[in-house]
């Protein structure tokens, strides 16, 4: 066999057709936009446990709370709140009468 055998060849530069060049960038393109929506949504999935664990909280907290009201406690807290409304000095509240529950109609509160 007569001719030249090249058993290794440096490539310096390698130039593709345009439309194969712009398809593999669309490509790139396409897979860097999947891989982003799939950070958002994961992020989004996140937020949504976030969410429901504090909801839970807030439930469990209120079930814990409404177990214990009672109405003498509520009309306590209650005249606490009145009292410390007429202790403020900044106040601009008339209070009057009674109300169904026995305690004072506040007026004028902002």
């Amino acid at each position: 066999p007569r001719g030249i055998i090249v058993e290794q060849a440096p490539l310096r530069q390698i130039k593709l057709p345009a439309r194969l060049t712009q398809s593999i960038e669309e490509k790139l393109q396409a897979e860097q936009e999947s891989q982003r929506m799939a950070f958002i949504l994961q992020k989004e999935e996140q937020e949504a446990e976030r969410k429901l664990i504090e909801a839970k909280g807030i439930s469990d907290y209120n079930n814990v709370v409404n177990a214990s009201l009672t109405d003498r406690i509520l009309k306590q807290k209650g005249i606490d709140a009145t009292l410390k409304l007429a202790g403020s000095s900044n106040s601009k509240v008339v209070v009057i009468g009674s109300g169904k529950d026995g305690l004072p109609l506040i007026l004028g509160g902002n």
